[in-house]
């Protein structure tokens, strides 16, 4: 027998459900999952605060033997997250608020308009796309849309990986790091909506000149410096850096993207993932004796070289020896750049080096952390504060014509049929609940 309370919250319901007023989805994504929720926005944690302890149970992911162009990610511009398809009309009681949130940020495929692919990865492509009817103002509703198939990231065991990506994208808000905008699911995909950078990556940029200047790399640098160790401070490691996942905006800022292979380990801890792009590996992940954040200012350390050098100071088309020689061969600077980057790549103290091979005596891993990497005197030139208040004006500019420029992207992939492709269904249908996210209304957050 139905009690009175369950009568009255059953009228309640449908009251509330009059009020609604939905727009119809669109038929172009009949596989639209409406059955998901709303994964919960976890602020950045201060350093005394573990991570998530689910981090510990991600399984090892495949080690990248080939560099490859990554996904493309977004701008820093905090543009306001537009309206979206759903509306639901002002409610009258307080305790509609989670409903009303919820309804709100439904968003899928048929909000957006393909225009090319511009990327592609292991589990699916990135387009450059457009946000139906809305003027986003600041990016003129420009994006890329990250697309991956789930029956590929189930069969690879990336299930955990694709979701801690997700996740670490709603955490972490930096002028020179990726902000997601939002993320949905079908039944057989998995999308993220990012930012459209129309300059293209720095490994576009890097090999078109050969090398850069060495204050050019060094502004380059600087920034890099400064997302990472954000994401450090919010216990996060990439462990993918590279130029290949750097992104440059039209006014010549670059900014740190796909975070596939990021992880969240707590400050005592250690990961034994043998994980990255083997150029850019740390000698510790290479001998398996775990690794934490200071793998990450090794990297920073590779990316530097190659920027003053124009390649890796370790290669070898054999993958085995090319390991041997990260662990084994000393680090050979050429002559021509100043002594200030010898000490900051190799140098004679402990403390003024990034390339040690022992990560408990690199740069950036002792006491003073990144300050020690900050106050090195090759960075003597860069005011902090200004550079992360984009203050700092970037000599070299990319070439764009507009904000949906694709000049600075490989013809490869803008020349392939602009198609999201139809998938299989995977059989298991929990492995992705929660994946949905819209970015937070700064205005509204300011209130």
């Amino acid at each position: 027998m139905v009690s009175t309370s369950q009568k009255n919250l059953h009228s309640l319901l449908t009251t509330k459900l009059k009020k609604l007023t939905i727009t119809p989805p669109s038929a172009s994504s009949p596989d639209f999952d409406f059955t998901e929720v709303f994964g919960p926005l976890t602020p950045c944690r201060h350093n005394n605060q573990s991570p998530a302890s689910t981090s510990a149970s991600l399984g090892d992911p495949q080690v990248i033997h080939n560099r490859s162009h990554s996904f493309v990610g977004p701008s820093p511009r905090y543009a306001l997250s537009s309206s979206l398809p759903l509306q639901i009309q002002e409610l009258e009681h307080e305790n509609d608020a989670e409903l009303e949130a919820e309804s709100e940020r439904k968003i899928g495929p048929g909000d957006f308009e393909i225009f090319r692919v511009v990327g592609q990865g292991a589990f699916g492509k990135v387009f450059q796309v457009k946000k139906k009817g809305v003027d986003d103002g600041d990016s003129d509703g420009i994006y890329a849309m990250k697309v991956m198939r789930k029956d590929t990231i189930i069969k690879k065991n990336h299930v955990d990986y694709m979701k801690a990506e997700r996740d670490i994208l709603t955490k972490v808000t930096h002028p020179f790091i990726v902000q997601l905008r939002y993320s949905f699911q079908t039944r057989s995909k998995l999308y993220l909506i990012l930012d459209f950078i129309n300059g293209g990556h720095l490994f576009f940029h890097l090999y078109r000149q050969g090398i850069f200047r060495e204050d050019q790399a060094r502004f380059y640098t600087a920034e890099i410096v400064s997302a990472v160790s954000h994401l450090h401070k919010c216990g996060i490691v990439h462990r993918d850096l590279k130029p290949e996942n750097i992104l440059m905006d039209s006014d010549g800022h670059v900014m740190l993207t796909d975070f596939g292979l990021a992880k969240e380990i707590d400050e005592s801890s250690r990961s034994n993932s043998m994980c990255g792009t083997t150029e850019y590996m740390a000698p510790e992940i290479l001998l398996s004796k775990g690794h934490n954040k200071d793998a990450d200012w090794w990297s920073v350390g590779i990316l530097l070289y190659e920027m003053l050098t124009g390649q890796p100071p370790f290669t070898h088309a054999n993958r085995q020896k090319l390991q041997q020689r990260i662990i084994n061969e000393k680090v050979k600077l050429p002559p021509f750049l100043t002594s200030e980057a010898h000490s900051l790549l190799k140098g004679v103290s402990f403390l003024t080096q990034l390339l040690h091979k022992d990560p408990s005596k690199r740069l950036g891993s002792g006491p003073g952390g990144v300050d020690a990497i900050k106050h090195h005197k090759w960075f003597r030139s860069i005011n902090w504060k200004t550079l992360e208040a984009r203050e700092m004006q970037p000599k070299f500019k990319p070439d764009v014509s507009g904000k949906d420029c694709i000049a600075n992207f490989d013809k490869c992939w803008t020349t392939m049929p602009a198609d999201d492709s139809p998938a299989p269904t995977p059989t298991a249908g929990e492995h992705f609940k929660g994946y949905t996210y819209v970015a937070p209304n700064p205005w509204l957050s300011s209130v």
